[in-house]
């Protein structure tokens, strides 16, 4: 048990403030507040991720900075089992595998590597998303299970495996420095012998309800829901909503007249990483998506889109880190007549995959090699990779194509594909495998997309930055804007079309650096401010709409809407006021910015075509939790995540104080039943000495 230790000095490194008050609890344990939690995710067969037992578990802290620190936890060290406090560099499968094949640790705090691992960290999968896009024993076999592509080679598949301790990151070098001190001070070896108590130790806690895989969990919550007045859910399926739009309004509860043909643009806006809600996926989602949105508002500044023969749609998928969850949908919602297209308005697909680290100027455009032996697909796949390679003339971005031995990467246009063979291109900075060392980690963060800044900026300047990172992301939006409005059947000389180096700085510091900033706080409803935190996580989650989907949402529709003259009222309730074409347009009555000579806004009505489209699992829909279709991830639910250190005295001194305790207690009762049983004598009323008698 936890022991009181007045010479803990090192306490209140973390705060002066924290520890304030009279209460026990405080005086024996430091919090550890900035910290995210391993927690378990299932799908239709297995279970992964990390938990600890249902009380926490605890342990004596190690640090662990070099391969031979492990000896002592995994062998030498006299007090098991250990919490280990294990250095970003060591992160790796191969300690993780020996960590977890032994009962002498029972968690580990992480802490992140400054500068990230030179030699690459992706906990990711080598081939994500296996067997949910495309290829398959039916469709191009020799292209299955990545068996001519590893995608992802640095891919450790950590995030894959199943850890029966819990495992935190720590996000503050603070609390991290605490940690260490107190190990130095308590818990270091002495020529090779164990350290005296008391000890410095740890205590995780991160229970999960959910156990087995999703099948199971969903079939208990089903049944609890049934029969129970108060159901015990224990996991939620993993969803949320798409974002999209089109150049030209459609009616959105209507359907697209089977002629008109649509030209999809795509690209996803999710990511992932070891640990929940710490998916900064600077290349693996955010470079891409602001790419596409850049491009969106230089089409919609065109004058003449509306006479384009061509509709063009900009989607933004959710989930599609977890086997493709939005695009998944969005195939079965068309295929099922629940959306206003159907897949054969669908003329070209074009997507955006991960755009930010090209070597040198180099573009590669990716293509289905399977679907192009069909001779009307490759015709029009010839004809949309010209149009992409003529785009490109006097930019500084090449697009070249891949040969033919090759498939597509992991893509959303993928699960297109599995429905009908639509000509399509996939827009990347890989020839081969991703650039993107740290694909689904935590270190997918600015730095890695190379996102430099002048020291000394205010915050304000920051966001108005126009960093290299930008002008080479607006080059590919630019080119891919004109491409589409060449494609969608424009004229015109397509040189004015060219995407804004600025508006791309604002979205990457949005949404990589601080979403809390004076642009987003101005395009956003007043009732929905509170979604803008500091730190941007691009997590699907399972509570929704997530932040990220919000802010796309706001974001497009400031880039594509129009500013319209109604007021608050009519803004809110269009569907009342005339000429406002409700089934056509969405409307927002959204904060504005701050009057330069007051704290109060300028609030406004932004119509635009921008909507939401569910981003669920149709194997959730269907109740067919053990899918091999669709996706099947579910997340469990937790009672409480935290974490704490303390010291700890040693078991010789915890039974000494449990038998005195014990020996006092006996004591006690036994004075108790004394005084009581001679109460009598003990405390009789002496007589009145004036009641004598003579």
């Amino acid at each position: 048990g936890p022991l009181i230790w007045p010479s803990l000095r090192w306490a209140y490194l973390l705060s002066s403030g924290s520890c304030q008050g009279n209460s026990i609890e405080r005086k024996i344990y430091i919090p550890l507040n900035k910290t995210a939690p391993c927690v378990r995710l299932l799908n239709a067969t297995h279970q992964i991720g990390c938990q600890s037992s249902i009380s926490g578990d605890t342990g004596v802290i190690h640090v662990v900075e070099k391969e031979e620190d492990l000896n002592w936890v995994l062998a030498d060290g006299p007090h098991p089992p250990y919490m280990i406090l294990l250095d970003g560099n060591l992160f790796n499968r191969r300690v993780m595998l020996q960590l977890k094949g032994t009962s002498r640790v029972s968690g580990l705090a992480v802490a992140i590597a400054k500068p990230s691992p030179p030699q690459g960290f992706s906990p990711g999968l080598k081939c994500p998303n296996d067997g949910f896009g495309v290829y398959s024993k039916d469709y191009g076999p020799q292209f299955a299970h990545c068996n001519s592509t590893v995608w992802n080679p640095v891919g450790s598949g950590l995030s894959y495996e199943d850890f029966d301790f819990p495992i935190f990151l720590l996000e503050d070098a603070n609390e991290t420095q605490v940690i260490k001190q107190c190990y130095q001070d308590h818990n270091v070896p002495h020529d090779g012998s164990g350290p005296e108590y008391p000890l410095c130790a740890m205590q995780l806690f991160s229970h999960m309800h959910a156990v087995t895989s999703t099948v199971t969990c969903m079939r208990r919550s089903s049944i609890q829901s049934t029969f129970s007045l108060n159901p015990e859910v224990v996991c939620d399926p993993l969803l949320d909503y798409n974002v999209w739009s089109t150049l030209q309004p459609i009616n959105s509860s209507g359907k697209v007249d089977p002629e008109k043909e649509v030209i999809i643009v795509a690209t996803r806006i999710d990511s992932h990483s070891f640990f929940w809600n710490v998916a900064p996926g600077a290349e693996s989602a955010v470079s891409s998506f602001v790419t596409h949105l850049a491009a969106a508002e230089a089409l919609h500044k065109v004058s003449d889109v509306h006479l384009l023969q061509r509709n063009i749609m900009f989607t933004f998928f959710q989930g599609e880190t977890f086997d493709y969850i939005g695009s998944s949908r969005m195939v079965y919602d068309m295929e099922k007549d629940k959306f206003p297209l159907r897949l054969d308005n669908i003329h070209s697909f074009v997507e955006l995959n991960q755009v930010a680290l090209r070597n040198g100027s180099v573009l590669w455009m990716h293509t289905d090699p399977v679907s192009r032996k069909n001779e009307s697909i490759q015709m029009q796949v010839k004809n949309l990779l010209e149009i992409l390679s003529n785009s490109s003339v006097g930019a500084k971005v090449t697009l070249q194509e891949v040969g033919y031995s090759q498939p597509l990467p992991p893509s959303s246009f993928q699960r297109f594909l599995r429905a009908r063979h639509i000509p399509g291109v996939v827009l990347a900075d890989h020839h081969t495998f991703f650039q993107n060392r740290y694909y689904q980690s935590m270190y997918d963060t600015p730095e890695n997309i190379r996102m430099e800044y002048p020291e000394g900026l205010s915050p304000e300047e920051t966001l108005e930055y126009v960093t290299e990172t930008a002008k080479s992301l607006a080059e590919v939006a630019t080119v891919v804007a004109r491409a589409l409005y060449q494609l969608a059947g424009g004229a015109n000389n397509t040189s004015a079309i060219q995407a804004d180096p600025k508006t791309v700085s604002r979205m990457l510091y949005g949404f990589l650096i601080k979403m809390n900033n004076s642009w987003f706080q101005s395009i956003i409803k007043p009732d929905i401010k509170v979604i803008l935190g500091d730190v941007p996580q691009h997590y699907v989650a399972v509570s929704s709409p997530v932040n990220t989907t919000y802010l796309v949402q706001y974001v497009l529709a400031n880039l594509t809407g129009t500013v319209v003259n109604l007021t608050k009222e009519e803004c809110l309730n269009p569907e009342k006021t005339p000429n406002t074409e409700k089934e056509m347009y969405e409307y927002a009555w959204v904060q504005g910015s701050q009057d330069p000579n007051s704290t109060s806004r300028v609030p406004y009505c932004v119509r635009s075509t921008v909507h939401l489209s569910k981003a669920l699992s149709p194997a959730f829909e269907l109740r067919q939790w053990g899918s091999t279709e669709y996706s099947t991830w579910t997340e469990s639910r937790w009672k409480e995540i935290r974490a704490r250190i303390f010291l700890v005295a040693s078991k010789e001194l915890e039974i000494i104080t449990l038998v005195v305790g014990i020996a006092i207690l006996i004591f006690s009762l036994l004075a108790t039943y004394f005084i009581n049983a001679k109460a009598d004598v003990l405390f009789s009323i002496p007589r009145d000495p004036g009641a004598v008698a003579y």
